[in-house]
């Protein structure tokens, strides 16, 4: 039988948008904005630690980090990522949203601060400092993604809860178009002041670097402490979720309070429906009740999100080596240390500019309107069928004259991926999950898409190199080439179609409704069930 919703709940549910709503997507996403930023500017600068640490002049790439070094550098902050999800999921849901919230924006600012000021006294060292850093960084940011998810989702109306939740991963497309034009306005500040003329005309451009160029990568990473320094205020002020509040605390009375304040409306506390509401049974994460409801939901949206993870990662870690391969960026013995940095941003600023930022915005757009299920699904098909685009004729793309239309293609990818799946996998993990596990289980959701990111990481970034190469020049053997890492990386991305089958459609439901909390009838990826509470 149907219980009553409780009143704090469907004045939630029913509110018309408002300035709070606004206000929370600004807040919540201004983390977004500073995960982006901090987990993608790293791609920018490694060319650059490669010329300054592990400079070889007779090398065909003079500036690459060794493959070891280059996986750990980009991939030790998903890493950290990982462990911060679970950890900081799982927190969310013990002490409450708001209590955790700031603790992880704090050690964002820190750890942007300490990955710049990195130290060593050899390059193996400096290196070493960063990744320490840069993994305790990447714990701060995992907490930021149920977190900020659940947060969103608790204060949303169910009209527009989609666009609400996607407006705040939205943020992400714009920290790492910022970090692309931070790292342009830099990089061209130290080439106006210390790539002299005499330096330009020398026969070979990176026969040294400029002693300065060293203090190019420390201010683009501490950087990233601004924004997030900026918003801590804002999210103190922040209440508690009137979900957690009255669901997980029961404390019907100060939810009711809570919203009345920020909804400007009348709500009555209903102290004596919180115990039928919940059933007065609660299930834990390990039992029956929750595979019975839940467990198909779980691994519906963990592997969705590796495959893409993965897939999204890998393209964004290794776009530089692309733009070299096709061209559109010279060979790095062509250019200066400081000229190829701000090549590199160029080039993955356009990408964003482009693909990345249009696509996130058209779901914000259309995710209320076609779904989730439906944008989730021609994400996950589009994006391989622009990835066998690339790669079928990979030779024909890479000759001159046909660089363009690789990169519109590549852009496509970034598009769909946007519109699709990175944006939907985000959003689904904080509906469909009861409010007392909403954030934990979003947290494994987003661990399994770290797993992935780390997959990208450390597999394909070593597997792209070139395998023409009879040995690459740190002595490694050579990788599978670009084309068969596309290839690859287009599988991953037909699994997520299958995957996509295990979750449901959320659109224009209530979280309860969803969840099953308010009449024990569960959504699942082909309909609803009904399980005894």
């Amino acid at each position: 039988m149907a219980r009553d919703q409780l009143q704090v709940l469907n004045a939630l549910d029913g509110a018309k948008t408002q300035l709070y709503h606004f206000t929370t997507i600004l807040i919540a996403g201004m983390g977004f904005f500073t995960d982006a930023y901090d987990l993608f500017c790293i791609s920018l600068v490694t060319k650059l630690l490669g010329r300054i640490y592990y400079y070889r002049p007779r090398s065909l790439d003079p500036g690459s980090l060794p493959p070891n070094v280059a996986a750990a550098v980009n991939g030790v902050a998903f890493c950290g990522t990982l462990s911060g999800q679970l950890f900081f999921g799982w927190l969310g849901d013990k002490m409450g949203r708001k209590h955790v919230y700031g603790v992880t924006l704090m050690l964002m600012v820190v750890f942007s601060l300490a990955s710049g000021l990195s130290f060593g006294h050899t390059p193996r060292g400096v290196m070493a400092t960063l990744c320490f850093f840069r993994f305790w960084l990447g714990f701060a940011i995992g907490g930021d993604y149920p977190l900020s998810a659940t947060i969103m989702s608790e204060y949303a109306n169910k009209k527009t809860r989609g666009a609400f939740i996607a407006a705040v991963f939205a943020m992400q497309g714009f920290g790492i178009l910022t970090g692309g034009i931070v790292t342009l306005i830099v990089s061209s500040v130290f080439r106006a002041l210390f790539d002299t003329p005499a330096y330009q005309r020398q026969e070979n451009p990176t026969a040294s670097t400029p002693a300065e160029a060293d203090y190019v990568w420390r201010i683009i990473l501490m950087f990233g402490a601004l924004p997030a320094l900026i918003t801590f205020y804002w999210r103190m002020k922040m209440p508690e979720t009137a979900r957690y509040t009255a669901l997980v605390s029961k404390n019907t009375k100060q939810a009711a309070s809570d919203m009345s304040k920020v909804l400007q409306v009348e709500i009555v506390e209903d102290i004596e429906k919180v115990e039928d509401f919940t059933g007065g049974k609660e299930f834990g994460l390990f039992s029956r009740e929750f595979l019975l409801r839940h467990g198909m939901h779980l691994l519906g949206t963990a592997m969705c999100w590796f495959v893409l993870d993965i897939a999204y990662y890998s393209q964004n870690l290794f776009q530089k080596d692309i733009f070299t391969a096709i061209n559109w960026i010279p060979k790095a013995r062509t250019m200066s240390a400081l000229e190829e940095v701000f090549r590199i941003a160029r080039a993955q600023t356009l990408i964003a500019l482009c693909g990345t930022v249009p696509g996130y915005w058209f779901t914000v757009g259309l995710i209320d309107v076609v779904g989730r299920f439906r944008i989730q699904l021609v994400g996950f098909l589009m994006m391989t069928a622009f990835m066998l685009g690339l790669a079928f004729p990979y030779h024909h793309w890479t000759t001159p004259g046909n660089h363009i239309g690789f990169v519109v293609m590549y852009a496509f990818t970034f598009f769909f991926a946007n519109f699709g799946p990175n944006s939907t996998t985000f959003i689904v993990p904080a509906e469909i999950f009861p409010a007392r596990l909403r954030s934990t289980c979003h947290g494994i959701s987003a661990a399994a898409g770290k797993a992935g990111a780390i997959v990208g990481s450390f597999g394909f970034l070593y597997a792209a190199q070139n395998r023409d190469k009879t040995k690459t020049d740190h002595g490694y053997p050579p990788g599978i080439g670009i084309r068969n890492a596309l290839f690859l990386l287009a599988g991953f991305d037909f699994l997520g179609v299958i995957f996509t089958l295990l979750v449901p459609e959320t659109k224009g439901k209530s979280l309860e409704q969803l969840t099953g909390e308010s009449n024990g009838d569960v959504e699942t990826g082909s309909g609803t069930q009904t399980v005894p509470v």
